[in-house]
């Protein structure tokens, strides 16, 4: 036992002289090692300092167990949620919403938030007109589009079975214009970006329904972002046109939660004056006042202020106005751009320092907001892996899902209760489906995260032995493991059952072996991978050697896992996500709800 305590606490292996059977008796004192050796809390940005030494292949084994009595964070079950920018209204995709794929990739990734907001927010005005004056340009896939409009929705909508929606077979012709009028305006939309820059946008009554209705059928919430960039003389916020706004939406009963603006720590640069914290604060106190005057919204729920990266004066922006509206919000909400889309490279995206930039972010939000209201609910709202719209290939590729899987993994782990991802369908390349309604890698990364991922987050422990460990040489965690208590909507898995992510950034292959609770228990195993020659550069991904795609417009394909013999160590290949749903387990944490 002497023997057994001293290759513990030293790290070493065990020699060539150990007795037979030693590295049995090892086990149980190696997880108790990875207990009290290693901070024990969920996603710890240093969780494993482990490395096999050059040349030397295979001999490096994680041990890895999960505190199952109880979860270190319970998140929302809306925590992975979805934007649309109001730039759909622009290139006309708001139009197809309605489309029966569009809407089952939505529903995919239900329950979750909707949030109705971006850049062109602050420039969006309501027109209480149902059916506005057709186009009168001359022939071009806008006119057409516009003209033939009225025909579509007659022809080709029509009520869906489960939820009596309107759903819509948009003929293929309507789709090619569509995709060529998209095409022209997106580099409008991109020159207005970049120039900083934004004509104003019209919102009719109709289009309202139209983002509704796509909402409300897809089982996702509405959130709608006001024009906070109204303004009165003396710079407080001119409430008319979202008045008119709110009562038409309370005529039809819509079910909606409201914010107001988008980055107002920006507005020096969109208007030529600045609306500082307490200002935006007083502007929320209105907007309360507002909503409670409306039956309908009385109790509706209002977010905010959604402010950009916490630096020096967003952080004091942030402080003004929690003094004035922290009670009045329900969440406080910032958001989140990686990488300058357009200097991107796909190393970026393995680089475990940007990895872990959101960290420090995350501390200065948590500061302002314990400060003033302790406990308050804090949301990440417009996360991307690229600023500026993204980059082809990249933002829209496998590479990009490692941020993507880190950014759940580390703000459940924090405690940052949701996170809205810009965006579902765009004109740029951060969206999880593309303009041909194709899912791409990283809403294949988002439905396998919703399907297996439960709100309840546990605490990892792992410990690892190398053959020759070398003093001071301390790796970045390439290795990043997660773990929650399995989702409770997955009738496949009982309750009890724990669900491990795991993103190997290196470029050799890890192996972990289950200790404690999680040992000799069967494994599930989910390994996304890219599909085809492009690497990590690939727009298409497989599931256990099997490519994802839709069975058709109305069905998402089975994700059909693959079962590991109870023991089995995991080996987890280079340069991969995946997720294993460890079995009855019988985690008292998830046992109930």
């Amino acid at each position: 036992s002497e023997l057994i305590r001293g290759f513990l606490l030293s790290g070493m292996p065990c020699p060539s002289s150990c007795p037979p059977g030693l590295l049995a008796l090892m086990a149980p004192g190696l997880a108790l090692m990875a207990t009290f050796s290693l901070p024990s809390q969920a996603g710890d940005r240093r969780a494993l300092p482990v490395e096999k030494s050059p040349g030397v292949k295979g001999r490096t084994l994680i041990l890895l167990d999960v505190n199952t009595k109880s979860p270190v964070r319970i998140i929302s079950e809306n925590f992975l949620s979805l934007q649309l920018d109001p730039s759909i209204i622009h290139d006309g995709w708001l139009d197809f919403l309605s489309s029966r794929r569009l809407v089952t990739l939505a529903r995919g990734l239900a329950p979750a938030f909707l949030r109705f907001a971006g850049k062109r927010t602050d420039f969006l005005q309501f027109h209480n007109v149902k059916n506005p004056a057709k186009s009168r340009g001359g022939p071009g896939p806008d006119y057409y589009l516009k003209n033939y409009e009225d025909d579509i929705v007659r022809s080709d909508i029509a009520l869906d079975k489960q939820k009596g929606c309107k759903i819509a077979q948009h003929p293929d012709i309507m789709l090619e214009l569509q995709r060529e009028k998209a095409a022209q305006m997106h580099l409008v939309l991109l020159k207005e970006q970049f120039s900083n820059t934004y004509s104003n946008l019209t919102l009719t009554a109709r289009s309202l329904d139209k983002l509704y209705n796509f909402a409300d059928c897809s089982g996702l919430h509405l959130i709608f972002a006001l024009n906070a960039l109204r303004r009165n003389p003396n710079n407080s916020w001119n409430s008319s046109n979202a008045l008119s706004l709110l009562k038409y939406s309370a005529s039809k009963k819509y079910n909606i939660s409201w914010e107001l603006g988008n980055e107002p720590n920006n507005y020096r640069t969109l208007m030529g004056r600045s609306v500082n914290g307490s200002q935006l604060g007083k502007d929320y106190t209105q907007l309360r006042s507002l909503l409670q005057l409306i039956r309908t919204y009385s109790r509706a729920h209002l977010y905010g202020p959604n402010i950009g990266r916490p630096r020096k004066n967003v952080v004091a922006f942030l402080e003004g106005f929690m003094k004035v509206a922290g009670g009045t919000v329900d969440a406080v909400t910032w958001q989140h751009y990686y990488i300058d889309g357009r200097v991107a490279k796909v190393t970026d995206f393995l680089k475990t320092r940007l990895l872990d930039t959101l960290s420090d972010q995350i501390r200065k939000i948590q500061k302002v907001v314990n400060t003033y209201t302790p406990g308050k609910k804090i949301w990440l709202e417009g996360v991307g892996m690229t600023s500026a719209g993204g980059m082809n290939n990249l933002s829209d590729s496998y590479a990009a899902g490692f941020l993507w899987l880190n950014t759940l993994g580390l703000l459940a782990s924090q405690g940052i209760d949701v996170v809205v991802r810009h965006s579902f369908l765009d004109h740029g390349h951060n969206h999880l489906v593309d303009q041909n309604f194709n899912p791409l890698p990283d809403y294949w990364l988002s439905l396998l995260y919703k399907r297996l991922i439960g709100p309840k987050v546990l605490a990892i422990h792992v410990a690892g032995l190398q053959r020759k460990p070398r003093p001071g040489r301390v790796i970045r965690d390439k290795l990043r493991i997660y773990a929650h208590c399995t989702s409770y909507h997955n009738h496949n898995y009982v309750r009890g059952s724990i669900t491990l992510y795991i993103i190997n950034l290196h470029r050799s292959r890890k192996k972990i072996k289950l200790a404690g609770t999680l040992r000799d228990k069967i494994v599930h195993q989910y390994l996304l991978q890219p599909y085809g020659k492009d690497g990590l550069h690939s727009k298409s991904v497989q599931l256990n050697g099997q490519p994802l795609a839709m069975v058709d417009d109305g069905t998402l394909p089975e994700l059909k896992p693959r079962p590991l013999r109870a023991g089995r160590t995991l080996v987890i290949p280079p340069l991969t996500m995946s997720f294993y749903v460890v079995k009855n387990v019988n985690a008292l944490a998830c046992r109930y709800r």
